[in-house]
């Protein structure tokens, strides 16, 4: 009822006379919510002749979701098999960790955005599995010389559905192509319960308040528009407790590493992209965007600023990536 009441003071809001001079452009730019209409965001168009990065170049705000999205179309098919030639394998262990950091429990509830291949769902997913099948493990040996009358509770308990709340992963992605290859890996691993797919947008999330316990995003942020305005969004789809983490590329910490891995990232990233995707631009963008991601410092200052408590980060491979954690309280 809040977000209902919240959306429609936005909505007269965007209708009041300050508004009325915008451009025709800027109107059809807004976004439309394919799911809930009730959680969708009105926001201004303010934005509409301010420019951005677009990698390296230089591009009006409005035209940078577009290309980030064709950049994103372009490579869905050869996502996963770029991801393992550009970092040798090593984005998995990467991945890995993230979950290892995160440790969910069964019954959680996590928002991954940005996460059209399903590659954090899955790793999330089974780790649930396996810590359900281990507290399993644990009560079976506390329970190797029952007395009658707890094999009775247990059996009253069954009757009644008794047990773990399930544990489901959203995946949210503005891209309809990424969650296409996502959901055929879903098939192919015979993934069937506990996932959905929605099509949204990290500035303008098509969900109510304080519906997730963990928000995810990897490697996805750093293509979003308006950074602050993507993490406000996460806060708000975040239960109180919540977690915000975030996997991204970020600012190598050695001197000579960083020296070697500009060297490898724009002589030959883009070189594989081309051999490998037949898409050397779209590569080069990738390159040119993780330069322009904020470092370590800067980036745990903007969740500080969004709102987020006790934050820090981790630096993976030398900094080369970064693993950023925060709460909402």
């Amino acid at each position: 009822m809040a977000a209902s009441i919240r959306v429609l003071a936005r909505r007269i809001s965007c209708n009041s006379p300050r508004n009325m001079n915008t451009s025709v452009a800027g109107q059809l730019s807004r976004t439309i919510c394919p799911l809930k209409l009730s959680a969708c965001r009105c926001f201004s168009d303010g934005h509409a002749d301010k420019s951005t990065h677009f990698g390296f170049e230089t591009v009006p705000e409005g035209e940078k979701a577009q290309r980030v999205y064709k950049v994103f179309e372009s490579v869905a098919q050869k996502y996963d098999v770029m991801n393992d030639a550009m970092s040798l394998g090593v984005h998995r262990l990467w991945k890995d960790m993230l979950l290892h950091v995160m440790h969910p429990q069964p019954g959680t509830r996590l928002l991954d955005v940005a996460g059209g291949t399903g590659d954090i769902s899955f790793r999330f997913l089974e780790y649930v599995r396996s810590q359900q099948e281990r507290q399993q493990r644990r009560q079976v040996r506390g329970l190797q010389t029952p007395s009658w009358q707890h094999i009775s509770e247990n059996y009253a308990s069954a009757d009644k559905g008794a047990g773990p709340q399930e544990s489901r992963a959203v995946v949210c992605d503005i891209n309809k192509e990424m969650l296409r290859v996502g959901k055929e890996k879903a098939e192919n691993l015979g993934i069937a319960t506990g996932l959905s797919w929605v099509v949204g947008d990290a500035e303008e999330l098509p969900f109510d308040d304080d519906q997730f316990d963990v928000y995810s995003i990897a490697f996805g942020i750093r293509n979003v528009t308006h950074m602050e305005q993507a993490l406000q969004e996460a806060l708000r789809v975040l239960k109180p407790g919540g977690r915000f983490m975030c996997l991204e590329f970020s600012k190598v910490t050695n001197p000579v590493l960083a020296k070697l891995y500009d060297a490898y990232s724009f002589q030959m990233i883009p070189v594989l992209g081309e051999v490998i995707a037949g898409d050397w631009k779209s590569y080069q963008y990738l390159v040119e965007s993780i330069r322009k991601f904020p470092d370590q410092e800067t980036f745990k200052g903007m969740m500080e600023d969004a709102g987020f408590y006790s934050v820090r980060y981790y630096n993976l491979t030398g900094g080369v990536v970064a693993l950023h954690s925060g709460f909402k309280l």
